[in-house]
């Protein structure tokens, strides 16, 4: 994980608003958000495994399933995930469900982030700046 420093840090915007002006440029709202914070990313590659931009953000006015929800943003980072190839070592399967979780467990979830691919970040940093704070 490789921390961008951003004007956007601790900015407050109306979460309609972020996701109305950076899905088109590529954002989505991580998988893994709760109903008091989450994550936009911005997926830069995949070439061994997956290299995200990442922004955090925290609900300060609402949860994050609400209308009109307010969210603070956090310090950006980038970051790798490397999966590993083929069947899960570690698989979970439940009992009374017969539920079982499809995904295979990280090779390495805090892999190094390719040095090609951190002015790229910054790049994107400064980009949502403009489009963000103008």
């Amino acid at each position: 994980m490789i921390e961008l420093s951003s004007k956007l840090e601790g900015q407050s915007f109306t979460l309609y608003q972020l996701e109305d002006q950076l899905k088109p440029l590529g954002y989505s709202i991580g998988g893994n958000w709760d109903y008091d914070h989450g994550y936009f990313d911005y997926k830069i590659d995949d070439e061994v495994g997956y290299q995200f931009l990442r922004i955090p953000f925290q609900a300060v006015d609402g949860q994050l399933d609400s209308r009109g929800t307010t969210v603070k943003f956090g310090t950006p980072y980038l970051l790798s995930h490397k999966y590993q190839i083929g069947l899960d070592d570690n698989v979970h399967v439940g009992n009374a469900n017969a539920s079982f979780d499809q995904f295979s467990e990280p090779q390495d979830p805090d892999a190094s982030f390719p040095e090609k691919y951190i002015s790229i970040g910054k790049e994107l940093v400064a980009e949502l700046e403009a489009t963000l704070l103008s």
